[in-house]
């Protein structure tokens, strides 16, 4: 029975990955219209990650009410939805139409020359057009850490998709951190995804929504190590497609206190999600680590689950 689980696995995954070549041709109206659909889908049957959505929100915006919170929650799940499908035209549609489609703004100039940079890109929805904007304003060669998926047609499928434009190099987190270092003094970008919670070895409690959070101080610590300047990238998801943001290079960052620097993230994340919040990945269990002794916030009856 397994051969026949796998043929099958490999057999639908390829048929995903097949339509979602066949939704690069259509009008992005339509796209979205889909998306929605996904999104209402998603929300109604996946009941166990929308208790986590549910919690994320009570915990991070008590003030709103519960019809107020179930809205933001649906439309979290529309926007996810819409910015998974919409990497059907980000990674198959012609290039000329990801460029129509996507829009780099801001401070531009930041991510021109050769000067060591880390780019901090947080989990917004639209992160995938982050990268495809960045790349197409500047194809030089950049540097990020990827975590390999379990299914290995789509792994490849992510891969070519994030390596579509530009020249981007990926270490695993098994490469250790100095050929990372070497390649950002040399001058190659580094995209750091630090905003999830990857458990209690090498994290901080900072906060983040006025709660202990555990955080990777990696923004910091590259930084110092690459000395290189901290630029944010913030994609919002548009009718139109994306606008990407480039905001300026943090002044004074990294400072000499790396757990400083790390609450400083997380509060100019938490500023940058306050402007679209139900863009952001609220999927995720932010605070499933807790410092010690404290109970979990997912627990039934938690957050007022």
């Amino acid at each position: 029975m397994k051969p026949a689980r796998q043929w099958l696995g490999r057999l639908v995954t390829r048929t995903g990955i097949g339509l979602m070549q066949v939704l690069a041709v259509f009008p992005l109206p339509l796209a979205r219209a889909l998306g929605v659909a996904l999104g209402w889908a998603l929300y109604g049957l996946v009941g166990a990650r929308r208790r986590v959505v549910q919690a994320n929100l009570q915990l991070c915006f008590p003030s709103l009410g519960e019809a107020e919170r179930r809205q933001l929650t649906r439309q979290t799940f529309v926007y996810f939805a819409q910015a998974w499908l919409d990497r059907a035209w980000l990674w198959h549609a012609p290039q000329a139409r990801v460029q129509q489609r996507v829009r780099l703004t801001g401070a531009v100039h930041e991510l021109a020359g050769n000067e060591p940079t880390v780019i901090f890109l947080p989990h917004f929805v639209g992160l995938d057009a982050a990268w495809a904007a960045a790349a197409l304003y500047s194809p030089r060669q950049s540097t990020t850490i990827y975590t390999d998926q379990s299914n290995k047609l789509v792994d490849r499928w992510i891969l070519r998709g994030r390596q579509r434009f530009g020249h981007l190099r990926l270490f695993g987190r098994a490469d250790g951190v100095k050929p990372i270092v070497t390649a950002l003094r040399e001058g190659q970008p580094l995209y750091l995804l630090p905003d999830m919670d990857f458990g209690p070895d090498d994290s901080v409690f900072v906060p983040f929504y006025g709660l202990p959070t555990a955080t990777v101080p990696s923004l910091s610590r590259f930084a110092r190590l690459g000395r290189a300047k901290v630029v944010p990238l913030v994609p919002r998801l548009t009718p139109w497609g994306y606008e990407v943001e480039v905001l300026p290079a943090w002044p004074h960052f990294p400072s000499a206190d790396p757990v400083a620097d790390t609450a400083f993230m997380n509060a100019q994340l938490q500023a940058y999600i306050d402007t679209m919040p139900a863009q952001y990945y609220w999927v995720h269990k932010r605070f499933k680590t807790r410092p010690e002794g404290e109970p979990s916030l997912y627990q039934a009856g938690s957050a007022g689950l």
